[in-house]
């Protein structure tokens, strides 16, 4: 078929096809929209005109023309991607490296090095030549421990045998701080169409109001969490402190039988494996509890593997989506408000108590605490017993 001809069978087609039919068109032949678009009007135009008469259009001859532009300018295409990727085509100078690739500022910078061409053309090249927009994608977790897979093996063998032995083990962490009052929350919620909620345009804290601090204690074989709701700081013994109330809340009534305690943490934070606060914060629990704390810490950078963040903070952020948080009873109510179909069970807390922050534990007080090392990975593993 020649030009023509084919420009009206697109048309004939998409019309008949009806509502999307240019795209689907369009996707199958390789032809513009606006071309297929012009075939429908030709064929609009003719309904009723004599054949003859439709049969004069002047047809282009092969090869005539508008040029494309790679052929009019066979460096722009090179110019492009060097300005696009310029590390990888040699020029780690190139003046866009730092800003934000806009097809606008594509086309601009292409203008200033003698390559006129518009932001629309910029970007069909752009697909032409592979090229896509990408969101950054985390998958680097940095550098690996050489131990890390076998720290893994270590915790999941350690939670089998409390299991075993009907002792409890827990998962520890501190959730997200979250601002109080009407502010943005992240996600949607079904509402009056044209009626959504209005909140607060900066997120800046309310000095009255202030940040909630969720401290969550996940019990992994019963699938039920505790999450204790701090206003003040993240500290170990607020830490110590949340898991107490757990067991006075919840642990006891399940492992009425228990002699031990079984705690998998991050190596960061409030319950940090360097931390001495927190392991003097643990001798305190364990002498309160009266019982063996042993505490397995994730090696660094793995944190998204503790069983906590994906089943059971997970979920609280599902619950409370398109709602502002606008009080703490909001966010008790929320986080004891949320279920999953596999039975999760949460019960929520608000402690009102004041931590300080600074303490320093010396030498002499790390010396007198009752912890005892594993022989795999001591400063991950570790087990700290009661005073007599």
């Amino acid at each position: 078929m020649n030009e023509r001809l084919l420009r009206l069978w697109t048309g004939a087609e998409a019309k008949l096809i009806g509502r999307g039919g240019i795209t689907i068109v369009s996707r199958a032949t390789g032809l513009a929209h606006t071309t297929i678009r012009r075939g429908i009007r030709e064929l609009d135009r003719q309904a009723g005109r004599p054949a003859a008469a439709a049969g004069q259009a002047r047809i282009r001859r092969p090869g005539g023309g508008r040029k494309k532009i790679t052929l009019t300018d066979p460096e722009l295409l090179a110019a492009l991607e060097s300005l696009v990727d310029p590390v990888t085509r040699g020029d780690p100078e190139s003046p866009l490296r730092w800003t934000c690739k806009s097809t606008r500022r594509l086309a601009e910078e292409l203008a200033n090095l003698s390559h006129p061409v518009c932001p629309r053309m910029v970007a069909y090249l752009l697909g032409e030549a592979g090229y896509s927009l990408q969101a950054n994608r985390k998958t680097r977790e940095g550098e690996a421990h050489p131990d890390r897979n076998a720290q893994f093996e270590y915790i999941n063998e350690q939670v089998k045998k409390f299991q075993r032995c009907g002792q409890p083990a827990i998962s520890v962490d501190t959730k997200k701080k979250e601002l109080i009052g009407d502010f943005r929350n992240v996600g949607k919620e079904y509402r009056k169409q044209d009626c959504p909620e209005q909140v607060r345009v900066h997120d800046f804290q309310d000095k009255e109001l202030g940040k909630a601090i969720p401290y969550g204690v996940y019990d992994i074989a019963s699938n039920e969490g505790w999450v204790n709701v701090g206003i003040d700081h993240d500290t170990s013994q607020f830490a110590a402190r949340s898991i107490l109330l757990w067991w006075q809340e919840m642990g006891q009534q399940r492992f009425p039988r228990a002699t031990r305690l079984m705690i998998t943490a991050d190596g960061g934070g409030s319950n940090a494996s360097r931390s001495r606060l927190w392991k003097m914060a643990l001798q305190g629990l364990a002498n309160e509890l009266k019982m063996n704390l042993t505490v397995c810490h994730f090696p660094p950078g793995t944190s998204k593997w503790n069983k906590i963040e994906h089943r059971l903070f997970s979920f609280i952020t599902q619950n409370w989506r398109g709602k502002p948080l606008r009080s703490l009873q909001t966010i008790v109510s929320l986080i004891g408000g949320t279920t999953t179909k596999g039975g999760l069970i949460v019960k929520a807390h608000l402690d009102t108590n004041q931590y300080d922050t600074g303490i320093k534990v010396s030498d002499a007080e790390l010396a007198r605490l009752r912890i005892g090392p594993h022989k795999f990975h001591g400063e991950w593993n570790y087990t700290i017993k009661p005073m007599r």
